[in-house]
């Protein structure tokens, strides 16, 4: 057998034969097949390995795994229990009657339990092919849905041991092992919870139907339903409860909404969970938002030179307002964070008040506004700024009053961080005044607007080149002369057939210059504030997209779908 597997490599130009031969060896001597260890080590590329190794098999190699539109013949012909179990996928029913043929795609060939599972329990014949580990597995996950040999074992009463996602320490997340259905139920939400982070994504809705309960990831910006057993409906009530025990709220409330979060570890990482429930006619919806405690720097954000100069600058400033904007989920908090990262140092006291706190940063006093005991913005606002700050962060300015104190503060020597819900960075100018902030204080204490949006970042590997037409140009507002490069997704393995993997964040800025500063105290009109902007530098934020789709980033349909058509030119 250690011939037959480490010719392949040779064949497709292994560098280390050698430790390949050690791998293959251990294996064999622990009585287990080999081919999970040979593709861990990374020695060899995993889709010309296994197409090789089918090849010297004489084994049909599939290099790509479609979809039935109905498939409820292949799970009923294969269930998930050994589909999962032993990693078998069913590719296709052929035949009629008695003379039916089952066609089983598998990656690993040398896996004799798996072989003998098939043969004594599937009630047809088999004929066996190969396709690639990743691509069997996202096939599987497809086809049976996520959490289906839980689901399976839960509706035939078995009990199994935890996953390694446990809700932290505390007891609360702990469920008696002694109940079968309750630890398979654990089992099965552990297992929607990792898949969401195996595939980045950044929020889970659990939605109950009238005939079934729907489950969404949120990945990469865009909502993806993914496939759950038949008869998930059944779970409805235990997989809620689940949840709000993990989130410690309370599961015996359903009429009225709760907050709650859940801490996991997950593959070294800490994972911190807001959980929040919404009483519907058909029962609860919960919604997860998965937030990683990362690090945060100007780095990660991936900044044009222009911005970043102009960003750098600001965070030099001793005192002032830099406020950023965007609606919900537009990446603010992100900036924000890689902003204060940037400033906090042991000579600098950085204090905080956020709704609710979503990153812990090392240093940094942060207070979680609590309103059902009057602690808002502007009350702890009042109390931090007795409290000898130099930097002062503010989640968001709601109201005038905050407003007023965050303005005073940065009139009496502190440097405020802040957010405002606009369109676009200009619009800040006016979100302030119609709050009821005078135009003079507005122009004596914002020092910049920055407005932000995220695009999805294309997948490097599969991107292809377009050309870029002066109908392109013009949507834009990119000069017809200016030449470019733009590209367009295509889908592959490695970023699930999106085209897409990640995002990233574009932006503009306005610098209230002195000429800004007068045009607002002045009460100006908002076209003579856009001009005299854009003689100050201002370069909107499709401008600051172009950049992006010419270096092959995003594109420009990502570019165009979140941002605004009023537009100027761009340098």
């Amino acid at each position: 057998m250690t011939q037959l597997l480490i010719e392949p490599a040779r064949r497709i130009g292994c560098d280390d034969l050698s430790a390949l031969t050690e791998v293959v060896k251990g294996a064999v001597q622990r009585q287990r097949s080999p081919i999970d260890d040979v593709l861990d080590t990374g020695l060899v590329n995993e889709e010309q390995y296994l197409r090789e190794l089918a090849q010297a098999l004489n084994m049909e190699w599939l290099a790509s795994i479609p979809m039935p539109e109905v498939p409820l013949p292949l799970r009923e012909a294969c269930g998930p229990r050994i589909a999962l179990r032993h990693r078998l996928l069913p590719v296709s029913i052929e035949g009629e009657g008695t003379e039916r043929r089952l066609k089983l795609a598998t990656f690993d060939p040398f896996n004799l339990v798996a072989r003998q599972a098939a043969a004594q329990e599937l009630a047809m014949p088999i004929d066996w092919c190969m396709a690639s580990r990743k691509r069997l597995h996202e096939a599987l996950r497809r086809l049976y849905g996520v959490g289906a040999d839980t689901f399976e074992q839960i509706l035939e009463g078995r009990d199994f041991d935890y996953d390694h996602i446990e809700g932290g320490e505390d007891q609360a997340n702990i469920i008696d092992q002694d109940d079968d259905e309750e630890a398979s139920v654990v089992k099965f939400v552990n297992q929607i919870i990792r898949e969401a982070l195996e595939q980045r994504a950044t929020d889970i809705h659990v939605e109950p139907l009238s005939t079934n309960l729907r489950i969404r990831y949120r990945i990469d910006g865009k909502l993806l339903e993914i496939a759950v057993p038949e008869n998930i409906k059944a779970l409805q009530s235990s997989v809620i409860a689940r949840l709000k025990i993990m989130a410690h709220l309370d599961i015996a409330e359903r009429r009225v909404p709760q907050d709650g979060r859940i801490n996991l570890q997950f593959e070294g990482q800490t994972i911190d969970v807001r959980v929040a429930t919404v009483p519907t006619v058909e029962g609860e919806s919960v919604s997860l938002r998965l937030l990683n405690q990362e690090r945060f720097n100007l780095d990660k954000l991936r900044l044009e030179p222009y911005v970043r100069r102009k960003i750098e600058s600001l965070l030099h400033l001793p005192n002032g307002i830099i406020l950023i904007t965007g609606p919900t989920g537009s990446g603010k908090s992100t900036s924000l964070y890689s902003f204060l990262s940037e400033v906090n140092h042991p000579d600098r006291r950085i204090v905080t008040v956020e709704d609710p706190v979503e990153n812990k940063l090392t240093g940094v006093m942060q207070i979680a506004v609590k309103s059902d005991i009057g602690l808002t913005f502007a009350t702890a606002l009042r109390s931090i700024l007795r409290a000898d700050p130099n930097i002062v962060m503010i989640g968001e300015i709601r109201d005038l009053e905050t407003a007023e104190i965050a303005i005073r503060a940065s009139l009496t020597g502190h440097l405020v961080f802040s957010t405002l819900h606009t369109n676009d960075a200009l619009g800040g100018i006016s979100r302030l005044i119609d709050m009821g902030v005078e135009p003079f204080l507005v122009s004596a204490a914002v020092r910049a607007f920055l407005a932000q949006r995220l695009v999805r970042r294309l997948c490097p590997h599969c991107k292809v080149p377009r050309e870029v037409s002066d109908a392109d140009r013009r949507e834009l507002g990119i000069p017809l002369n200016v030449p470019g490069q733009a590209y367009t997704p295509s889908g592959c393995d490695q970023c699930r057939g999106t085209g897409f993997a990640g995002r990233l964040s574009i932006y503009e800025i306005v610098l209230l210059t002195p000429a800004m500063q007068d045009l607002i105290a002045h009460n100006a009109h908002a076209h003579e504030i856009r001009n005299q902007a854009v003689k100050d530098g201002y370069i909107p934020m499709r401008g600051y997209g172009w950049h992006k789709v010419m270096q092959g980033e995003t594109t420009i349909e990502e570019v165009v779908s979140v941002t605004s058509s009023d537009i100027g030119g761009a340098d």
